[in-house]
């Protein structure tokens, strides 16, 4: 479990700076900010040059300014993503697969099969984390009298024992916020008490509207005007996602920004008839109730994303402390059940290993299945993949069996 939990953890860390991965190995998808943006009517002409087949599902435009308008499209039955710059209108590459999509889904589901089964594995950790800090704080006496002492010159067993417990302390805010928020993704995803149903509106389906057999309607959108009448409709409002209808059924869904702090782009909400541009719905996150503003608090406060890059980087150093309090715990733990095992002359690892390796190879079989069959990714981003997961186990290996083995049978006194 604590193998699987520091998976968790360590995936959602990365997943706070998933974007600024994107920005870092990505060069087409970096954007240099300006003062004005280029027309969305624009952007889409370029688009329908390059894709004149492809099919239109959702716009993103990205919180951060220096990175380019991501377009959701399946181009031959594949779904990419495409790079479209929003000062320039032009398109500058796509790619299958991104760095931002990768780490969200292993902390979403952990590549799990079903998606209902992984997403719960890993809500079940929330109540975990909170059992976790709870309880050291329960045996950890006078723990506020430690906020500011880290013991330096009493060898490397207490100075890790001492930073364990420093690090410990200064991530329990955060530990509290991760854990009250994974449970209410828990809440959420289970549907205890409708909160799934209260919190996500059906889409209103159009009732009047004309088809011609010419018309291709993410290409012959007017997005410049949908755009406009959807501002006029909330009190400054910020377009910034758009779904874009796959149906002639169902309008244009946009989500974006308002004066309303903390929120999400999703607590506004506009839809738009593509046929006329009458707004026949709208949800003002002014107006929404007490539980659909937790629920749409609760991604800016998980990932950190609330207050742009400065939060990100705290949430990601609080995030790589949390991950090293459960690397530490599992070093604890197995030397501990190492030395007793060796005492009683038995093997060092025990069955566990067995269940470990089960589930470890489980989940990897889940995710290049993912990779290959819905992400269709590149020959070159399954060997960077497989790189990233082979230096894990060859990390792992190294520090919980040859280090631990080494350690044990020499007897030695340190972490």
């Amino acid at each position: 479990m604590s193998i699987l939990f520091f998976i968790v953890c360590f995936s959602g860390t990365i997943a706070t700076l998933s974007h600024e991965l994107d920005w870092l190995f990505i060069s087409e998808i970096r954007a240099k900010p300006q003062k004005e943006f280029a027309s969305r009517n624009t952007i889409l002409a370029n688009l329908e040059k390059q894709y004149p087949e492809g099919q239109v599902s959702y716009w993103m435009r990205t919180e951060e300014p220096y990175l380019c308008d991501i377009i959701y499209m399946k181009d031959n039955g594949r779904q990419t993503y495409v790079f479209a710059n929003p000062y320039t209108g032009k398109i500058q590459g796509n790619a299958n697969l991104t760095f931002q999509r990768f780490f969200r889904d292993l902390h979403y589901f952990l590549f799990m099969p079903f998606y209902q089964f992984g997403y719960f594995i890993v809500l079940s950790f929330a109540f975990l984390l909170l059992i976790s800090f709870l309880t050291a704080l329960f045996f950890y006496k006078k723990w506020w009298r430690k906020l500011f002492v880290l013991e330096v010159k009493k060898g490397p067993l207490v100075f890790f024992r001492s930073l364990h417990r420093l690090i410990g302390l200064w991530s329990i805010p955060f530990s509290i916020l991760f854990s009250i928020t994974g449970i209410w993704y828990f809440i959420e995803r289970a549907n205890i008490t409708d909160v799934r149903i209260k919190v996500n509106p059906k889409l209103p389906k159009l009732e009047n509207y004309t088809v011609t057999d010419s018309m291709d309607l993410a290409y012959d959108i007017d997005y410049d005007k949908v755009v406009n009448v959807a501002q006029k409709a909330i009190p400054h409002f910020r377009v910034e996602d758009m779904n874009i209808p796959t149906d002639y059924e169902s309008p244009v869904y946009l989500r974006g920004k308002s004066d309303v702090p903390l929120v999400r782009q999703r607590a506004n909400r506009v839809y738009v008839n593509p046929y006329n541009y009458e707004v026949i719905g709208v949800q003002n996150a002014q107006t929404i109730s007490k539980t659909m503003w937790v629920n749409d608090i609760a991604d800016p406060l998980h990932f950190g994303y609330w207050g742009g890059l400065v939060t990100k980087i705290i949430w990601f150093f609080m995030g790589l402390g949390i991950s090293s309090l459960v690397l530490s715990g599992i070093w604890i733990t197995l030397k501990r059940r190492a030395i007793q095992r060796k005492k009683q002359h038995k093997p060092i690892l025990g069955k566990w290993k067995f269940i470990n390796w089960g589930i470890y190879i489980f989940m990897m079989v889940s995710m290049y299945v993912q990779l290959v069959g819905r992400y269709h990714t590149s020959i070159t981003g399954i060997v960077v993949i497989s790189c990233g997961w082979i230096l894990v186990l060859l990390l792992t290996y190294y520090v919980f069996v040859y280090h631990l083995n080494k350690v044990v049978n020499t007897g030695q006194n340190k972490i």
